[in-house]
């Protein structure tokens, strides 16, 4: 991705989630994805798609049932 497209994709997340913590890092070896942190904590990475001159982004986030608090 360009550092352009990164800039904007970390202003949107910023600004949806209000959180100035966010921030994306391009990944070494890749042009089409880049890593979502949130402080120190990496929480996913968003995929580049162009599709039939269609540009989107898709943020892919795991979660680990382990992670998940339990309510009782």
């Amino acid at each position: 991705m360009t550092r352009l497209e990164i800039a904007k994709l970390e202003k949107y997340l910023r600004g949806l989630f209000k959180l100035d913590t966010i921030n994306i890092h391009a990944r070494v070896q890749k042009d089409d994805s880049v890593e979502v942190h949130i402080g120190d904590e990496f929480i996913g990475i968003i995929y580049k798609d162009e599709d039939e001159g269609e540009l989107s982004f898709h943020l892919q986030m795991t979660i680990l049932d382990f992670d998940l608090p339990s309510i009782d």
